[in-house]
């Protein structure tokens, strides 16, 4: 039987937290990334390089010698926390865990040395919306081009390779400057989506499709639940600060009673979510009951996360309705994350099948 794990974060874990904190807190002001959103040009990539490259983030879960951290998903989940905390626009769900582990399943060593050292950008052509285990949509091979239209492409407009599913089975690296890649309107304005088309463009074969893509799915639909818990906590945590300094009848609102109520309930949804989330990452880390671990963190998080913002938005009363404050960024993260890698609802469907519980 194996050991219990251990889902309390390590001292190394809490000095990584401490240092992407700080760095955020730096260089990724709310003011700053609402601006960004209203640009046309979401993704702040000077925060990119310095989380990639000065720290070394984008190579965590790369073996070190190919140039990364050999790290584990606990660290991993802990860097997407406080990228959540901040709704940071960056590609790192996306470069650094999609796509990393898709080439890992290959074992594509010279673009992960590439990601690992920040001077490449990937993305997965794969619909942000498509859960662990779904059919993933395909581009033809013809004569040995690829021809075909992939939607919903998150952060494919920053990328500089595409790992792109074929027809034959088979993942290949395209060069993104050889693809047509067309941004689309996004609820999420810091993670847009973009279709992405090609027409006659070459590719290089890394591997099968089918492990490497699953492999993929698994990992971010795991660690995005840490993303859920950092977009939560902030929820929680401004809520709290801001009604403690809101007066009504000359009494700060958050000693209503009712109030009260509501921020502990939060607070108690809050602290499972973490529970869920630290066990998807130690699962990942320990590839033991990652399935199960997955589906239970994708299953309670999404709707977390959701209310979490939903009560932050209306505890801030007129002035969280207001383009100005942040709350907005967060209650769009949290919505869009309902719908990535799969909904609550197909995680919960998973959950039943893997538990052997079906419903009557």
């Amino acid at each position: 039987m194996s050991a219990q794990p251990d889902l309390l974060y390590s001292e190394e874990e809490e000095a990584l937290r401490a240092a992407v904190r700080d760095l955020l807190t730096d260089h990724c002001d709310a003011a700053g990334v609402i601006a960004r959103t209203e640009s046309g040009a979401p993704h702040d990539l000077p925060l990119w390089k310095a989380l990639a490259g000065r720290m070394g983030l984008a190579g965590l879960l790369i073996p070190e010698e190919l140039g990364g951290q050999g790290a584990t998903h606990r660290e991993t989940a802990v860097v997407l926390e406080e990228l959540g905390r901040f709704v940071a626009p960056v590609p790192y769900l996306t470069s650094a865990v999609l796509a990393t582990e898709a080439l890992l399943a290959c074992g594509t060593e010279d673009l992960l040395t590439e990601l690992a050292s920040a001077t490449t950008i990937a993305a997965l052509a794969v619909g942000l919306h498509t859960a662990p285990g779904a059919t993933v949509r395909t581009v033809r091979v013809e004569n040995g081009a690829l021809h075909g239209e992939l939607t919903a492409v998150a952060d494919a407009a920053v990328a500089d390779v595409l790992l792109v599913p074929a027809d034959d089975g088979a993942l290949y690296a395209v060069a993104a400057s050889d693809a047509g890649v067309t941004p689309r309107t996004s609820l999420d304005l810091t993670r847009p989506l973009a279709t992405v088309t090609l027409t006659g463009a070459t590719g290089r074969r890394l591997g099968d499709t089918g492990p490497a893509v699953s492999r993929a799915l698994r990992s971010a639909a795991g660690l995005l639940a840490s993303e859920q818990l950092g977009v939560a906590e902030w929820a929680l945590t401004e809520t709290v600060r801001y009604l403690k300094e809101r007066k009504q009848f000359n009494r700060p609102v958050g000693g209503f009673q009712a109030l009260k109520h509501r921020l502990a309930a939060l607070w108690m949804e809050t602290v499972s979510l973490r529970a869920a989330a630290r066990a998807a990452a130690d699962a990942l880390s320990t590839h033991e009951d990652t399935d199960m671990a997955v589906a239970v963190a994708q299953a309670y998080a999404a709707p977390v996360a959701v209310h979490a913002a939903e009560e932050a938005l209306q505890l801030h009363a007129g002035i969280g309705m207001t383009w100005e404050h942040p709350v907005h960024l967060y209650l769009k993260r949290a919505k869009a994350d309902s719908l990535a890698f799969g909904t609550a609802g197909a995680h919960r469907a998973a959950l039943a099948e893997l538990a052997d519980i079906q419903a009557p």
